[in-house]
Parts: C-alpha cells; sequence; structure tokens
C-alpha cells in the first residue's frame, strides 16, 4: 500500500473536472488502488476520496465515516430525498470550507472490489458524503452546492477549536 498525491484544485482545477470511466476490470491492480485510496484518505483526515483526487480517471470512491472504510466501484446514486444544509470541506481545494445544500437521505447502487454489486442507504454525513465523492466523478467540486462560504474569521474559529481538543 501507499500514500498517493492529491490533486488540488489550485494546481490542476482542469483534471478535477473532467469525467471518469466505468471501471471494467476488477484485478488486482484495482485491489491496489482500492487499498492506496483508503490509506491516503485516513493519512489525509479525509471521510471520502474519489480515484480523480488521486490522478485516476475511473469511476471509483472510498469513504469512511468513523464506520470503517466503503468501496464503491462505479457508484451511482439511485435515489435522493430531503434537503439539508452542513459544513462541507474537500481535500482537493484546502483551506476552504462552506455551508452546502445537499439531499438528507440517498440510496447508492455500486460494485466492490471483485465486481458484485451492493446497495446502501444513507443518511445525514453519509449521504452528504457519497454526493460530494460521486460528483467529484463527474467532474464536480463541492463549490458547485455552496449556500454560505465561511469567512477568515469562522474558518480560524474552526481551527483554534480543533487544536483545543
Amino acid at each position: 500500500m501507499a500514500i498517493r498525491n492529491i490533486v488540488t484544485e489550485d494546481k490542476d482545477s482542469e483534471f478535477l473536472a473532467k469525467k471518469c470511466r466505468p471501471v471494467e476490470k476488477f484485478d488486482r491492480r484495482l485491489g491496489e488502488l482500492l487499498d492506496d485510496m483508503g490509506e491516503t484518505l485516513h493519512e489525509a483526515n479525509g471521510v471520502g476520496l474519489a480515484a480523480i483526487q488521486v490522478g485516476v480517471l475511473r469511476r471509483i470512491v472510498v469513504i469512511d465515516i468513523g464506520d470503517g472504510v466503503k468501496e464503491l466501484v462505479n457508484p451511482v446514486v439511485v435515489e435522493r430525498s430531503g434537503e439539508q444544509e452542513s459544513l462541507e470541506g474537500c481535500l482537493s481545494v484546502p483551506g476552504k470550507w462552506a455551508i452546502t445544500k445537499r439531499p438528507s437521505h440517498v440510496k447508492v447502487r455500486a460494485q466492490d472490489r471483485n465486481g458484485k454489486p451492493f446497495e446502501y442507504e444513507g443518511d445525514d454525513l453519509l449521504a452528504t458524503v457519497s454526493c460530494h465523492e460521486i460528483d467529484h466523478l463527474d467532474g464536480i467540486l463541492f463549490l458547485e452546492h455552496v449556500v454560505r462560504m465561511l469567512s477568515e474569521e469562522e474558518l480560524e474559529k474552526m481551527s483554534s477549536h480543533s487544536e483545543e481538543q
């Protein structure tokens, strides 16, 4: 396993705007990429990471909101309902945080690392992270869902609060 470099919007916004291609080969290389993405996600203290963020134009996402890594290959949001506003940031958009508007409930269909189809439903944070990461696969950044960007003062307050904990 290896930590991969995360592509950032300030250095390569054109790349992050590309649409990812479906995964067709479920092989050892896919497994290695998923392992690397999980390790990279944890190293960066994130909750979600799409393959495009590590320079791979494939429809692959890893999510970990504290209950273990969820690996999604060729994920699609098949149902969305409700609405929520929540705090959102992105490993590819360092230093920027915003209040965004997303569905409060989603149903996602995907495949696992072996190609086996599965579905899951998620609310609140899992719904937000699922939508955020699947958006990446279509070249969409969270900035397109912003209700309000956080000010420098709010960011400093957030930063000093997290250092106290």
